[in-house]
């Protein structure tokens, strides 16, 4: 079974509060888009086994993998019999980059072995196994355009968000988000966002005004370096509305014709940021290209 998975940009990120587990909560308005891996998943014959490879040699291809830790989560909570699979991800999605590409890949892992197996689990049911091994997972399977509380596996969907370009860059660096986190709770002022206004907004469909108040908690404390050069280059090509995702670095920017996203894309890549794509926003988090 071979199957797509999205990445997710935040639309607005900001952090509530802190559990007394250590969780920190959240609300945040997030979108797939068309960014994806593709992962495959194939029967081995070799029942109970789990094995996995990666396009990405800098990422594990052992149990430490979230795709394998789905894969051996689904087994468990299902009670289903392991026929012996392998899984191979093709990874495009950028890690460490706030674009949810681990999460993505677990969430193929999942949707793809309720169908291989023909366990029949629910979407709603899949997501109560998923949240166990991401915060992200369950919001990955679904997809589309959706608000996320508390530690994000909160999910109310919203409607599609308009038709639009976006560019994303990924800097070199990576972020910790341990460490975005740590620098959050350190922190002697915060200024949060205007949440109750962007959900009105985004339940509204009022796209404008969603893009008008994109924002992130994250960017108040967290450095990226090559942010400032990036927006401005993004605002010079006519973007109207350009932002971080997740705890970072990578800087989206969305625009309104498919001529000025690449214009962008050309001026970003001429000024040496090599991890630049074009995108639109897409409704789904995973989908099946070919399977049984």
């Amino acid at each position: 079974m071979i199957l797509k998975a999205a990445a997710k940009i935040n639309l607005m990120l900001d952090i509530l509060g802190q559990t007394e587990d250590g969780y920190h909560t959240l609300f945040m308005i997030m979108q797939s888009v068309g960014l994806y891996d593709t992962v495959t998943i194939t029967e081995t014959g070799k029942p109970g086994t789990i094995t996995l490879s990666c396009s990405n040699e800098a990422l594990p291809s052992d149990k430490t993998n979230i795709g394998w830790k789905a894969a051996d989560r689904f087994f468990k909570e299902t009670g289903v019999k392991n026929p012996g699979i392998h899984i191979e991800i093709e990874k495009n999605i950028p890690f460490a980059a706030g674009l949810a590409g681990g999460s993505a890949d677990a969430a193929a892992v999942f949707v793809g072995l309720n169908e291989l197996t023909r366990a029949g689990l629910t979407e709603r049911e899949l997501c109560q196994i998923a949240v166990k091994v991401g915060a992200d997972v369950p919001f990955c399977i679904q997809g589309g355009t959706m608000a996320a509380l508390d530690i994000g596996e909160v999910l109310a969907p919203l409607p599609d968000i308009r038709q639009d370009w976006y560019v994303l860059v990924k800097p070199e660096q990576d972020v910790s988000t341990k460490e975005a986190y740590a620098a959050f709770d350190s922190a002697d002022y915060v200024r949060h966002l205007d949440t109750t206004a962007m959900l009105r907004a985004a339940a509204a469909a009022d796209t404008d005004k969603v893009y008008a108040m994109v924002s992130n908690v994250f960017e108040q404390f967290i450095y990226v370096a090559g942010r400032v050069d990036i927006k401005a280059i993004m605002r010079e090509n006519g973007s109207i509305a350009h932002c971080m995702s997740g705890s970072g670095p990578t800087i989206y920017g969305v625009f309104e014709t498919e001529e000025k996203a690449n214009t962008c894309a050309e001026a970003l890549l001429a000024a040496g940021y090599q991890n630049t794509y074009v995108c639109r926003p897409v409704k789904q988090g995973v989908t099946i290209v070919e399977g049984v």
